[in-house]
């Protein structure tokens, strides 16, 4: 079976990465978009998810790329028409909004895959299986990127719910959560919101696993050049980095793995095998912490960012 799938929100994320990715992967098919200000070639166009969905009875799948303030709704009513549902990431503005559509997939029957295409980067796995042989000592994480240049006139992602700088940032805390075996608590974090704006441009995060190793994590949205997706992990046997988002590999140093970003291929290929089974993937760790570190963080203001 071939799932015949419908795209909503025809932006950056989804030009860049969704539409190719689903042009590689066997089992999926891409016949319809719903975009209020954008149209695909050779798919049905639409201007809103209820139109595609009311002009495609057909349609298996839903693929949902809107801001994330509005994807609860939209997955909802994904959901009740009976469509399978894959979530862009973060895959909502709140953990309940996450919690309940979890629950009403499952009484649905219908799959609900809640994305994290960092997790799928090529070393994530090897780091995570040399992590498990090992005794953590300490993490750092150093996350820093140009908005600039990854959210070209998105306004949404400064307003209440578009999370800032924990855009990116989730995506380290998205890898983080799957190569330690155990859970990560927040302790602390600062969040550096700009007056003009209503999400932080900058967050500090002071964390523990469960056994008690301290885990720090930095988030910048102004970096410029080359930009920084690193984490190190230090153990009771030697020292681990995995740095270009996860796709390249240092033990003690040393090179172990560099590979392409393949990661949106891989995520489509494991919601087709989630499809087949009516199946749910939907780990809410790395939104939890975000979360955590909205209610407990200290603000500290800073000057205007202009986009």
């Amino acid at each position: 079976m071939t799932i015949r799938a419908g795209l909503v929100g025809l932006g950056k994320i989804a030009r860049d990465q969704h539409l190719p990715a689903i042009g590689k992967v066997d089992g999926i098919e891409l016949v319809a978009l719903a975009s209020r200000n954008a149209q695909g070639e050779g798919v049905s166009n639409y201007h809103d998810l209820g139109a595609m969905l009311a002009g495609e009875p057909e349609l298996d799948a839903v693929i949902l790329c809107q801001p994330p303030q509005v994807r609860y709704q939209a997955a909802r009513q994904a959901i009740l028409a009976g469509k399978h549902v894959f979530l862009e990431k973060p895959p909502g503005a709140t953990v309940s909004e996450v919690e309940a559509l979890i629950a009403l997939a499952r009484r649905q029957g219908v799959t609900l895959y809640a994305s994290w295409h960092s997790r799928y980067a090529a070393a994530v796995a090897q780091a995570r299986a040399w992590i498990a042989e090992r005794r953590i000592e300490r993490i750092s994480i150093q996350w820093r990127e140009d908005v600039r240049h990854w959210h070209p006139g998105q306004p949404w992602i400064w307003e209440a719910g578009g999370f800032g700088v924990f855009d990116p940032g989730i995506n380290a805390l998205s890898i983080l959560t799957e190569i330690v075996p155990e859970p990560v608590t927040l302790l602390s974090a600062s969040l550096e919101v700009p007056e003009n704006k209503d999400a932080p441009i900058g967050a500090d995060l002071k964390m523990a696993t469960a056994s008690g190793a301290p885990v720090e994590a930095v988030f910048d949205w102004r970096q410029t050049g080359p930009q920084t997706w690193d984490i190190a992990v230090e153990t009771s046997n030697g020292s681990l980095l995995l740095s270009e988002g996860g796709n390249m590999l240092r033990l003690d140093g040393e090179v172990q793995m560099k590979a392409p970003d393949e990661e949106y291929p891989a995520m489509y290929r494991r919601f087709v095998d989630l499809v087949a089974d009516r199946a749910i993937d939907a780990d809410i760790a790395p939104l939890r912490l975000v979360a955590d570190a909205f209610l407990c963080g200290r603000h500290c203001p800073t000057t205007r960012f202009e986009d």
